[in-house]
């Protein structure tokens, strides 16, 4: 199966200092999937959107998954399956409703997880999305 990868990177810029190397990407395309890095409050810069508020971090998180969706030929809409990481469960309302807002009339599967924490310790939710393109 053909497959493309959109914006790729080394984690050791993302990272600084953790010693990381590895190369990553944001989506892959194979065939009619589109799977995401997982989103979080990072931008495409590297940028924290939304220090110590999981509702800005979440905002950000769905407007890059929106571009990626749309980079790899897919959209919101065609979203199936959504995983949902936080590291409180505080947190939980502000995140869901901002993807809730996001993902209204969508109905895609959802797994929802507390975390210990991520990579960044100011990084407070993250959301994994797996997509399709229609026919």
């Amino acid at each position: 199966m053909a497959h493309e990868r959109f914006r790729k990177f080394n984690n050791a810029n993302l990272y600084p200092g953790q010693g990381f190397g590895s190369d990553n990407c944001m989506a892959v395309r194979a065939g009619n999937q589109v799977f995401l890095r997982g989103q979080t409050g990072l931008d495409f810069d590297g940028e924290l959107v939304g220090p110590g508020d999981p509702g800005a971090q979440t905002e950000n998180a769905m407007r890059c998954a929106q571009i990626l969706l749309e980079e790899a030929g897919s959209k919101l809409d065609d979203i199936c399956k959504i995983t949902v990481y936080v590291t409180d469960r505080a947190n939980r309302g502000p995140v869901y409703e901002v993807i809730g807002k996001w993902l209204r009339g969508v109905y895609p599967v959802s797994t929802g997880l507390i975390v210990s924490g991520f990579a960044r310790e100011d990084i407070l939710m993250e959301i994994d999305i797996h997509a399709v393109i229609p026919d």
